[in-house]
């Protein structure tokens, strides 16, 4: 189910993700990859994430988001890409 302002919203984010990318990327001097892929996705985080590591190299995925259980370790989110990504998952904490 989408709303209205859903495209427009999560274009903004795609923008932002992609500015953010390359201000990371560019701190990496030698060290940056030869491609990077920024996507904005209206999905299930989990579900999408291992759909997108079809067709990726490397998969980062960050250790814990806004769940009530804070003495977790690594999320139910990187949890699950970690277990059935179809490529290597680095979780970033």
């Amino acid at each position: 189910m989408l709303a209205p302002g859903d495209a427009e919203d999560q274009e903004k984010a795609r923008l932002a993700a992609e500015e953010m990318t390359l201000k990371a990327a560019s701190q990496l001097g030698e060290a940056q990859p030869a491609s990077v892929t920024v996507r904005a996705i209206i999905g299930f985080p989990a579900e999408e994430l291992i759909k997108a590591s079809e067709n990726a190299d490397l998969l980062v995925v960050g250790s814990r988001g806004a769940g009530g259980f804070a003495t977790l370790i690594v999320g139910s989110v990187s949890n699950q890409v970690a277990h059935h990504a179809h490529c290597p998952v680095a979780v970033v904490r």
